[in-house]
């Protein structure tokens, strides 16, 4: 290789090397904007509310002196801009202060809740996304057809009707009349007291302690709301595969492949869907994200011991530090979410990488 043909080489990889700190140091400016966001939304909100924090852990008949002693120790006396710059450290710190309602430090109980919420929330994501993927291809293959016209209410429907109302209809129907699934909550009581989770997820922690017996409980407990967070899933996903199929389909390279004569089954599933995948990577996570930030009124029907029903609990009982914290939790959940999809659909479009 000559000099100039080095100096060449090495000039491509200094740009290539500054286009990937350049997108990097963009992607960390981003998700820290927004967390910040994130926290000044949630620091004006728990201001602005009527319920006074003091008396909230207090009690309304506490005496005054009592009252203003705890207002400073808070630190509810101080500048609203000190105010945020200790609640936004704590918070950084994972300090979510302490339920009222349990006592425990926030952060205690959202570790306790969550992983409830993540393996219903990714039980639902798998249902809608293994159904919907395929019914999305099918309606955009047969456009028009009665399969179309099926999938297309499934969708609507989803988008339609409230989801606790499903729920309840669900539990007359599976529960209560034919008992095909168990009674609501996440494991009966006789195993509350033999069975010790590991991971917080009791399906995984139930095959690797081979406890088969929990397993089926536990299952049990979770199909019926997984499959009503499933199918609104699906209603968005197979709407949008459909989309993306429609539009693959009128591609030329499709054209030039049927000119080719490739199977029509090689066309749509090998090079449509291939193509189709890129954008649905999106579309799931971010059906993902909204099972995760979505669940609240699913949990509170099925009385799932997620971090939707925490924050449903605590929010009636004026416990804001677990309102806002789990708030928090959930938003920065989404918000990384949100930042990995984008960034795994940069790595697998060649087109942005050309950008």
């Amino acid at each position: 290789m000559s000099v100039a043909e080095s100096e060449v080489t090495a000039g491509r990889g200094g740009a290539r090397a500054v286009a990937v700190a350049s997108s990097i140091a963009r992607f960390l400016v981003i998700a820290i904007t927004t967390y910040l966001g994130l926290l000044a939304v949630t620091f004006f909100i728990g201001r602005v509310i009527p319920i006074d924090p003091v008396l909230a852990v207090l009690g309304d008949r506490a005496p005054a002196n009592v009252v203003e002693r705890t207002r400073r120790e808070m630190g509810l006396d101080l500048p609203l801009v000190e105010q945020f710059y200790i609640y936004v450290k704590h918070a950084l710190n994972g300090d979510f202060g302490t339920s009222v309602l349990t006592t425990n430090p926030v952060m205690t109980d959202i570790r306790r809740a969550f992983p409830a919420t993540l393996e219903l929330a990714t039980l639902g994501t798998l249902i809608g996304s293994v159904i919907g993927v395929p019914l999305g291809v099918l309606a955009a293959v047969r456009r028009g057809s009665v399969i179309d016209q099926i999938v297309r209410i499934i969708g609507l429907v989803g988008y339609s009707v409230p989801i606790f109302w499903l729920g309840l209809l669900a539990l007359v129907l599976f529960y209560a009349k034919l008992q095909w699934v168990a009674f609501p909550g996440r494991l009966d009581v006789v195993y509350e007291y033999t069975f010790t989770p590991i991971t917080g997820f009791y399906l995984l922690d139930a095959l690797w302690q081979r406890q088969w017996d929990v397993f089926a409980d536990a299952f049990r407990h979770i199909i019926l709301p997984a499959s009503l967070l499933g199918y609104f899933s699906l209603a968005y996903i197979s709407r949008m595969t459909r989309s993306f199929m429609l539009n693959e389909l009128t591609q030329e390279y499709i054209v030039a492949a049927r000119a080719k004569g490739l199977s029509e089954t090689r066309i749509i599933w090998g090079h449509a869907l291939r193509n189709a995948a890129v954008p649905m990577v999106t579309v799931i996570a971010l059906s993902y994200a909204g099972l995760l930030e979505g669940s609240v009124l699913t949990e509170t029907v099925f009385s799932w011991p997620g971090i939707g029903l925490y924050i449903t609990n605590s929010l009636q009982n004026a416990d804001m530090n677990a309102v806002l914290g789990g708030t928090i939790i959930i938003g920065s959940v989404f918000i990384a979410i949100n930042l990995f999809s984008d960034l795994l659909y940069r790595l697998l479009d060649p087109r942005t990488k050309a950008g």
